[in-house]
C-alpha cells in the first residue's frame, strides 16, 4: 500500500523552499481571498511576502476559528512517565547519552500522579509520553497506563514511539483516543544529522507511522515539526502537504497541529539553527488556521504566557495547562528529569481566569463531542 513516503519524495526540499521565497505580493493577495486554499496558497501565506498583511489574516483567522470552534479553548496536561530513552537526538534532554537519572514509573506512582492532576482542576484530557524505550516501556507498559488512566480521565492521547498499525489498534482497546507524534524535521537528508543512533533514525518508519495511525482507526492524530532544526516555513510545507494527504486518505480522522519552538535542553545545551520569532509564530497560526479550517491548533506550556493569551482568540484551540515534564513531577517539585523546562509557569487555574477574562470558554472534558456536534452543524 502506498504511503506518504512516496508522496512527499516527489517533492525537493531546496525547491519547495525557492517555491516559498519566490510568493508574490498578488500570490498573498489570491490566498487571502479564497475560502479553500490549496498548498500554494499556504506558501504564499507563510512567505516573506505575507508579512504586511498579518493584520487580514488575523482577521480572517479569527473568523474561522469562531465559525469552527466558537470560543471555546481545549485544556489538556500531559503526563511523563518514563525518561528513558533508546535514541540519540542530539536536541533532547532524554537523549541515551546523557549522564541524567533515569526512571520508570510504577503502577502505584503512576496512580499517585493521576490523583495529583486531578487536584489541579478538573482535567479530563490527558496526554500520556514517554521516552523511546520498547524494551522497557513498550506496549504493555502503555496498556496498562491507558487502563489505570480510564478511572480518572475520558480522553487519553499517547506521545510515544511510532508503533504497528495493530498496536495502535490493541491500545484502542484499552482507552486511547489519540496520538502525536513529531515528525521533528521532513528534511530527510539531514534527518539523521540530529538522529544518528537509535529507533528513531529511521526516517521512513516514523514518516510512514501517521499512515498506520490511521490504518488502525485512531480518531485523533497531532502533528508538527520541532521548530529550530531546519527552515521552518519548508519544514510548515511539508506537513501541510502531509496534513491534506492524511485528511485525504483517512477523511473519517481529526488532525491537529503542534508548533513546538525548541528550548534548551538539559545535555549541554543544543542552540538551535532556526529562530521563529513571536511574529513568525503568529504569521504560521494564521496561515495554518485560513488553509484549514477544522484543524485544531496546540501551543504547549513552551511558549510564553502572554504569547499563549495573545494567540488564543486568533487561531489557536488547544493548551496545555500547569505542565510537568518529568516523571514523577506532579507528586514533588520539578527536578534534573525534566525534558525541557516550560516558560508558562501558571497554574491550570490561572490560566483558566486568564482565558475567561478574554472572553474564552475553556473546555476540561468531553472535547471530542464538541468538536464533532460543531463539525456536523
Amino acid at each position: 500500500m502506498a504511503m506518504f513516503i512516496d508522496e512527499i519524495r516527489k517533492y525537493g526540499w531546496s525547491d519547495t523552499t525557492d517555491r516559498i521565497m519566490a510568493k508574490t505580493d498578488a500570490d498573498v493577495r489570491r490566498a487571502l481571498s479564497r475560502k479553500r486554499c490549496d498548498i500554494e496558497d499556504f506558501m504564499a501565506m507563510i512567505s516573506p511576502a505575507a508579512d504586511t498583511y498579518l493584520e487580514q489574516m488575523a482577521r480572517l483567522s479569527r473568523m474561522y476559528t469562531r465559525e469552527r470552534f466558537g470560543n471555546t479553548i481545549n485544556l489538556f496536561i500531559p503526563i511523563y512517565l518514563t525518561n528513558s530513552c533508546a535514541n540519540s537526538c542530539v536536541y533532547c534532554g532524554f537523549h541515551v547519552q546523557n549522564p541524567m537519572a533515569r526512571t520508570i514509573l510504577t503502577e502505584d506512582e503512576i496512580v499517585r500522579e493521576y490523583e495529583a492532576i486531578k487536584k489541579l482542576g478538573p482535567f479530563d484530557n490527558l496526554l500520556i509520553v514517554t521516552g523511546e524505550n520498547p524494551a522497557k516501556a513498550g506496549v504493555p507498559y502503555i496498556a496498562r497506563a491507558l487502563d489505570l488512566a480510564k478511572r480518572y480521565f475520558n480522553n487519553l492521547q499517547i506521545e510515544v514511539m511510532p508503533l504497528k498499525a495493530e498496536e495502535y489498534a490493541e491500545l484502542r482497546g484499552h482507552g486511547l483516543n489519540g496520538v502525536i507524534c513529531f515528525q521533528e524535521t521532513y528534511n530527510e537528508a539531514r534527518y539523521k544529522v540530529y538522529h544518528p543512533r537509535g529507533p528513531k533514525s529511521d526516517y521512513e518508519w516514523r514518516l510512514n507511522g501517521f499512515d498506520r495511525m490511521g490504518m488502525a482507526g485512531v480518531h485523533k492524530i497531532g502533528m508538527g515539526v520541532l521548530v529550530g532544526l531546519e527552515d521552518w516555513r519548508t519544514e510548515y510545507a511539508m506537513l501541510a502537504r502531509h496534513l491534506r494527504y492524511l485528511e485525504k486518505t483517512y477523511w473519517r480522522t481529526q488532525y491537529s497541529v503542534n508548533i513546538p519552538r525548541m528550548r534548551a535542553a538539559e545535555n549541554g545545551g543544543f542552540q538551535p539553527n532556526v529562530i521563529m520569532s513571536d511574529r513568525e509564530l503568529a504569521q504560521l497560526t494564521f496561515a495554518l488556521r485560513i488553509f484549514d479550517h477544522d484543524v485544531d491548533i496546540s501551543y504547549s506550556t513552551r511558549e510564553p504566557a502572554a504569547v499563549r493569551n495573545n494567540m488564543a482568540s486568533l487561531g489557536v484551540t488547544t493548551m496545555s495547562a500547569e505542565s510537568r515534564t518529568d516523571p514523577g513531577g506532579y507528586c514533588r517539585k520539578p527536578s534534573s528529569l525534566e525534558q525541557f523546562s516550560v516558560s508558562d509557569s501558571r497554574t491550570a487555574r490561572e490560566v483558566e481566569r486568564d482565558l475567561r477574562a478574554l472572553g474564552l470558554e475553556p473546555v476540561w472534558k468531553n472535547w471530542d463531542a464538541v468538536f464533532d456536534l460543531k463539525k456536523s452543524s
